[in-house]
């Protein structure tokens, strides 16, 4: 049950990430992703870009992950991995440009995600030591 609190608290703090550019331009990365997906059934390839495609796949994955009985371990952590190049990003952004919304808005998700890739493998390294 841990793991698929954990799953989907990486899908929720993602999408808190924060996104500003230049003056007035701000948005969060749940309301960019419902502009996405309505460009999705609309004009398909105004969307596709790897930063637009590869994280909502990874929200897919972990998605997907909450309906099985025992949570994928490679699902989690593809889907993580493919998170993180967006919201890590994000969050050097962030620090390079020394904007604390930014920032703050990134780590949650990267809590949740070194916190849930812990979760794996130290459940995973007690199995072995219990089978030993």
């Amino acid at each position: 049950m841990k793991s698929k609190i954990l799953n989907l608290l990486v899908v929720l703090t993602s999408l808190v990430g924060f996104l500003e550019w230049g003056e007035t331009n701000q948005l969060f990365l749940v309301q960019v992703e419902a502009e996405i997906i309505l460009k999705l059934f609309k004009n398909p390839s105004s969307a596709l870009h790897p930063f637009v495609i590869l994280p909502l796949i990874a929200q897919l994955l972990l998605l997907f992950t909450l309906f099985q009985p025992k949570p994928n371990k490679i699902l989690t952590f593809i889907g993580i991995a493919l998170l993180t190049l967006l919201l890590g990003f994000m969050f050097i952004i962030g620090v390079i440009s020394l904007n604390i919304k930014i920032i703050c808005s990134s780590i949650p998700f990267l809590i949740t995600a070194v916190l849930t890739v812990r979760h794996y493998t130290d459940k995973n390294s007690k199995q072995k030591s219990q089978t030993n």
